[in-house]
């Protein structure tokens, strides 16, 4: 980081760093590819396997609504089709490592991802849901979405009593008799025998389940459930439940990663934006309020483009168009307030910095810039590859400490975007936003209450580590401990580099991850897309650098020099 006044020049042993950046990857490469490989040689999931086009989804939906459920609409022009994910069940069978046994033995008959074809029914102001394996495009279930206000709630309600009632009420005065006889056409036409079924439901409750002797993965059972209205079967699910323990468990630690998001990040970050407006008040005259306009910008595109990225799922969850439209709307503001909030960090910030003789972010028009950017493009690749291999390894030891394991996120899935090859535009998102809230202004106000570097880098990594455990990564307390020991890394480099390092090396690391995620998929377009966007930063940096003064910008390594701050010991007079 320079001080105030000197020329702009990023030095960095650069050896040194390459061959920590070498070992990095090594290292994911072996405890993210090559163990689980190792490990779980036959399962299918760990293989790229055939997924049918949403056009073909879409065809198999239709074929089966007009034989079996008398559908005679003409094809909608573009129903909505999402990726759906039996979410317990993945994460039970992962916890108890079954999810191998499980792919060799029912995953081809009861599949735990599917597409949700949404066929509307303008006749009958209703619409069906039916979903139909990712892989063989066979239908595996159905449901019969009507406007009662009734239906709607039951299928929202996170009550299961609650749906239950709901569900108790749309049924009317149906007998268990009269529901096993409506169910038992079903029953046939999926290939069940009657004499296999258990039946788990009681006279006067809702709904109607069998359980399926013989067919059982651990504590998980194969269930058949159905709900009814007017007489007839309304829904018709297939799967393997997973246990109430496990269920209970994922309660408990939802309950607590609500708590961690809402009262530790959100409320912490509210008092950071907050505190963002004050500073690039105070420190206005070190600073200049044209700084940040444009990644902010950048922040609202990038977040407003995931958005519309994501439109599929918004329109499968709102149900209806006024609801799509409260929910853009809802989500315009919320990434307005965000890219406003970023402004005055990276305002405020920049202000604190200056303030105490260190310029942590370059001017264009200073001297050096850019090569300094081109030079802080190389820290943020070699550091990437240090921190992918520090997570790899986090993540080795806290499956064989804390027994983490993970389950799916059908929000966070590439087939549920209109784009599956926008996705990495998010890395940017990420990168711009978090490292200007967290590093550039949080560490040096911070400082200002503590006075000590270390203290004030753990405190915002704390902050930025606990708005991650809504994630589907159990138990809870992982992502926070594995993200204290990154964000004390991107902390590091912050204050050693700059916070355009910082900011690269973010960006960089997530456009890998998300890059990869989008390769995975196979085809030439997104194999082509997901290395465009790890390579993204590198043509970025190259186009600031050509298009800046060459003079003094000349392509040559310095060696390390002392910085102008120390990163871990206190001192009150420097942020």
């Amino acid at each position: 980081m320079n001080p105030i006044g000197k020329p702009v020049v990023l030095s960095a042993n650069f050896k040194r760093l390459g061959l920590l950046g070498g070992i990095g990857l090594i290292c994911f490469f072996i405890f993210q590819l090559l163990i689980p490989s190792l490990s779980n040689p036959s399962s299918e999931s760990l293989v790229n396997t055939t997924t049918i086009s949403k056009q073909e989804a879409v065809l198999h939906a239709i074929e089966f609504a007009r034989s079996e459920l008398g559908y005679t609409e003409s094809p909608p022009e573009n129903p909505v089709v999402t990726y759906q994910a039996e979410t317990d069940l993945y994460g039970y069978l992962s916890r108890e490592k079954l999810l191998q046994q499980y792919d060799r033995t029912w995953k081809k008959s009861y599949p735990y991802e599917t597409f949700r074809v949404d066929l509307p029914d303008p006749s009958t102001k209703s619409k069906l849901q039916i979903h139909v394996d990712l892989s063989t495009g066979k239908v595996v279930s159905f449901k019969r979405m009507t406007s009662s206000t009734n239906y709607t709630q039951a299928d929202i309600s996170t009550d299961e009593q609650a749906r239950s009632r709901l569900v108790r009420v749309a049924e009317g005065d149906m007998t268990l008799e009269a529901k096993e006889q409506a169910a038992s056409a079903w029953v046939k036409r999926f290939g069940f025998k009657p004499s296999d079924l258990k039946l788990v439901t009681n006279e006067g409750e809702g709904g109607l389940k069998y359980t399926v002797v013989g067919k059982q993965i651990g504590a998980s059972v194969l269930t058949l459930a159905f709900t009814f209205e007017d007489g007839d079967v309304r829904s018709f699910t297939q799967s393997f439940s997973a246990p109430s323990s496990y269920t209970d468990y994922v309660k408990k630690q939802t309950y607590w990663a609500n708590w961690m998001t809402y009262a530790g990040y959100a409320l912490f970050s509210l008092v950071l934006g907050v505190l963002a407006i004050v500073y690039a008040s105070l420190t206005r005259r070190h600073t200049s309020f044209v700084r940040g306009i444009v990644l902010s910008v950048v922040y609202f595109v990038a977040t407003m483009v995931g958005t519309l990225n994501m439109l599929p799922l918004l329109q499968a969850e709102a149900g209806g168009r006024g609801m799509l439209i409260f929910l853009m709307v809802f989500q315009v503001g919320i990434s307005l307030a965000m890219a406003v909030a970023l402004y005055f960090s990276l305002v405020g910030g920049d202000g604190l910095m200056r303030q105490v003789g260190l310029n942590a972010w370059p001017r264009a028009k200073e001297p050096g810039y850019g090569l300094y950017v081109l030079r802080s493009m190389y820290v943020g690749y070699l550091w990437a590859f240090i921190l992918l291999g520090v997570q790899s390894i986090l993540f080795f030891v806290l499956e064989r400490t804390f027994n983490t394991f993970s389950t799916t996120d059908a929000t966070q899935s590439p087939y549920n975007m209109a784009y599956p090859w926008l996705l990495p535009i998010m890395a940017w998102m990420a990168g711009i936003g978090e490292e200007a809230v967290y590093r550039l202004f949080g560490i040096p106000m911070v400082k200002k209450i503590v006075r000590n570097t270390f203290v004030a880098c753990l405190i915002t990594t704390l902050i930025w580590a606990l708005g991650h455990t809504l994630y589907p990564i159990y138990p809870v307390i992982s992502r926070p401990i594995e993200l204290t020991f990154l964000g004390l890394l991107f902390s590091f480099v912050f204050l050693r580099y700059g916070f355009i390092a910082a900011m690269f090396s973010h960006v960089i690391f997530d456009s890998i991850l998300m890059g990869l995620s989008v390769m995975s998929l196979g085809d030439t377009v997104n194999l082509s897309a997901g290395l465009f966007w790890i390579l993204l930063p590198a043509i970025v940096a190259y186009v600031i650098y050509w298009f800046s003064p060459k003079k003094p910008n000349r392509i040559m390594f310095e060696p390390v020099r002392k910085t102008s701050i120390d990163v871990l010991s206190p001192k009150p007079d420097r942020a």
